[in-house]
């Protein structure tokens, strides 16, 4: 999957004289979307009562490796899945299908693969456990900041200057810039309809 990220400052957010660093990483945030982190199973399929729940996961403990050295901006996303069913009764194998994805400026996806997942229930075990991996490629050139746009975001300001007062991000223009160099690696259960409303109003 080829996506896209940024080129930022290597200093720590300090308070610094003519304003404050702030750190800005080439590599994207990873997370996992609200409602996605959870999947319930229901048998029969159709019922949405208690008594019906036939297996429960939750997506965890995710975290990743970026290596920004070269044009592509390469993540690698870990996860853990931790299950339980119902019946404890003979071996079993549940597999659960997950996503990852790219957005771009906090709303626009880029990019997305579906993968799977399987756990595999012992004998006489509710509970079982597996772990997962995903990757996002993003092109460097779409995370980078126009010069100019870096020079107005880190230009010096000093006390009594005109422009001393005015945030840059204040400029629609700036702010645009900052969202489209800005992006987000996703990772989460690929949910029906269905499972995405169970979560919600559970």
């Amino acid at each position: 999957m080829v996506l896209a990220l940024a080129a930022g400052c290597s200093r720590e957010g300090t308070i610094a004289q003519g304003g404050i660093h702030a750190v800005r990483s080439a590599c994207p945030v990873v997370a996992i979307p609200a409602g996605t982190g959870d999947i319930t199973l229901f048998d029969p399929a159709d019922s949405r009562d208690a008594s019906a729940i036939d297996v429960t996961a939750t997506m965890t403990n995710v975290t990743s490796t970026c290596n920004e050295t070269g044009e592509q901006i390469v993540t690698d996303v870990a996860f853990e899945v931790f299950a339980r069913r119902r019946d404890a009764g003979a071996a079993r194998s549940v597999t659960l299908p997950y996503f990852i994805t790219v957005v771009r400026g906090g709303e626009s996806v880029i990019a997305k693969r579906v993968g799977q997942v399987t756990l595999d229930f012992a004998a006489g075990a509710d509970r079982a456990s597996t772990s997962g991996t995903a990757s996002t490629s993003v092109s460097r050139a779409a995370a980078t900041l126009p010069e100019a746009v870096r020079d107005r975001l880190t230009e010096r300001r000093r006390a009594g200057e005109e422009g001393a007062a005015i945030d840059p991000l204040s400029d629609p223009a700036i702010r645009q810039a900052l969202l489209a160099a800005t992006f987000e690696a996703m990772v989460g259960f690929q949910l029906t309809e269905d499972q995405l409303r169970y979560n919600a109003t559970r």
